[in-house]
């Protein structure tokens, strides 16, 4: 049998893919990226509400900006980055859009 070609492969691997993401989405089954930003926010919200609140995020940045150097991202950029993260979530709000696929739908009556 002859080998698939590279379009036929890459189209199985986007059909693959879909059904990868339907699944997880039935499941409601959160991504690796969903519990990075939940981790990230409760981090940073918990190092703002310590009393030595600047230190606490300082240190918190060191951490996360060092790892990201490391992987060889800027490391400017990746500081004003976290800055923005940690005053966008200064306001004690939640700041994630609602996943409106994930609410469950009310039952409606038939009359």
């Amino acid at each position: 049998m002859p080998r698939k070609s590279k379009k036929q492969r890459s189209a199985e691997q986007v059909a693959r893919q879909q059904r990868v993401r339907d699944a997880a989405k039935a499941r409601r089954r959160p991504s690796r990226d969903d519990l990075a930003r939940v981790l990230l926010w409760q981090m940073i919200t918990a190092a703002q509400r310590r009393e030595d609140a600047r230190l606490a995020l300082d240190k918190l940045s060191e951490a996360i900006v060092g790892e990201l150097e490391r992987q060889g991202f800027d490391v400017r950029e990746s500081e004003d980055v976290f800055e923005d993260l940690a005053d966008r979530y200064s306001d004690g709000l939640f700041p994630f859009r609602p996943k409106w696929h994930l609410k469950p739908r009310p039952m409606v009556s038939q009359p």
